[in-house]
């Protein structure tokens, strides 16, 4: 076991978020002072602004959240730069305890859309995908149920810290709930973890999202996800389009695919 991998372990939950923030100070500090200091299309102000990035940040204290601040404030900063010139609602695919989407759910707010929440609810789906260390070197596995978080809580998380009233959820396995889904798409954010899984979202999702919308993938440090996202044949051949731009690919976590 690595030393951060011990200080994660044995560390109590206040100092361990203290430890997190100074470690991705780096990152999110530069994120949180573009956010606070650009105007958006979607109108916000500067306190609106603040108050978005004070009620990440408690969130994420309050919810386990296993991506950072930067990241989240990056996909907020981009949905809230499409305007009205990108009709559709926001889609989350991969809700875990429901930290992002709380958040996600204050930037719907903001830019006055929806958002579909999709999440098994369940956990991880039965698979014999081959996994292992990311590109920063931990290890990462997914076997059949791990990350289970119920429906219950997530809706307890988001009413309590987010905003409710924005959320519609879809419960059950993408490629069972994701086929009969048919709203516009503005942005849509992707947490899934599997190949599989990213590959259900992005067939059904990718031709629902409006030109000049967005869709992250927050699991591009996976080279699992990498080899797909890198995959001409898979673009070619599951969704019938060239490979798009996709912006971070190999370096980041968080990866962009703009539609143009």
């Amino acid at each position: 076991m690595n030393l951060r991998s011990k200080i994660k372990r044995h560390l109590p939950w206040i100092f361990l978020y203290i430890y997190r923030k100074i470690y991705y100070l780096p990152q999110d500090f530069p994120a949180a002072v573009g956010f606070l200091l650009h105007r958006t299309k979607s109108p916000t102000t500067l306190t609106s602004r603040l108050s978005l990035i004070y009620k990440f940040y408690a969130i994420s204290y309050k919810v386990d959240c296993p991506h950072t601040e930067h990241e989240l404030l990056t996909i907020a900063r981009r949905i809230l730069n499409l305007g009205t010139g990108v009709s559709g609602v926001i889609v989350e695919a991969g809700a875990y305890h429901g930290g992002s989407t709380a958040k996600l759910s204050l930037v719907a707010r903001l830019c006055r859309r929806q958002l579909a929440v999709f999440d098994s609810f369940e956990g991880m789906p039965g698979n014999t995908e081959m996994h292992g260390k990311s590109i920063f070197g931990r290890e990462h596995h997914f076997p059949k149920g791990s990350h289970a978080v119920t429906l219950q809580e997530v809706k307890h998380n988001i009413t309590r810290y987010g905003d409710i009233n924005r959320c519609h959820f879809y419960k059950g396995w993408f490629s069972e709930t994701m086929p009969h889904f048919r709203d516009m798409v503005a942005a849509a954010c992707i947490n899934v973890d599997l190949v599989q899984s990213t590959k259900d979202c992005l067939r059904y999702l990718y031709p629902l999202t409006q030109k000049g919308g967005v869709i992250f993938s927050q699991d591009s440090h996976f080279p699992w996800i990498i080899d797909l996202l890198s995959d001409d044949a898979f673009w070619e051949h599951d969704l019938g389009i060239k490979k798009p731009t996709l912006e971070g690919l190999g370096s980041s976590k968080l990866v962009a695919i703009p539609i143009d």
